[in-house]
């Protein structure tokens, strides 16, 4: 990530996946049916995202919306989310996964107030328009 270059974006969405694949399909997804509007920012792993939330933030970037999934390495995605919405609460976020167990998904709607759950593979039209509502554009 080079700050330098979204100093200027005021809003970013952030992909969470270790499947490198699936990140670059998530964002090409975003970026063809919302646009330029947003810069759009990927992490591996949920460590690696926590430090992109934080320097966005600390370089005046809102973080808009976490997509996320839900079995990672080190930490699942719910325990990630609701570590995310302790420390960011205004942060909304979609859960992503193949794996989520029915306590994992309580937890993290209760826990991270988490606005959707989708599996993989994902519908994208559901998929876009829990992102648009999450983004204010409906």
């Amino acid at each position: 990530m080079n700050l330098s270059q979204i100093k200027n974006e005021k809003n970013a969405i952030l992909c969470v996946d270790d499947e490198p694949i699936l990140l670059l399909s998530l964002v090409q997804e975003l970026k063809r049916e919302i646009g330029g509007s947003y810069t759009y920012e990927t992490a591996q792993n949920p460590e690696e995202a926590m430090e992109v939330i934080d320097d966005l933030c600390q370089s005046g970037v809102e973080v808009i919306l976490i997509l996320s999934d839900w079995l990672m390495p080190g930490m699942r995605g719910d325990e990630f989310l609701i570590k995310v919405h302790q420390k960011y609460p205004h942060i909304k976020s979609i859960l992503i996964s193949g794996h989520a167990d029915r306590d994992a998904i309580n937890r993290v709607k209760e826990e991270a107030k988490t606005y959707a759950i989708f599996s993989k593979p994902w519908n994208t039209k559901e998929l876009l328009e829990a992102v648009r509502f999450c983004c204010n554009l409906t």
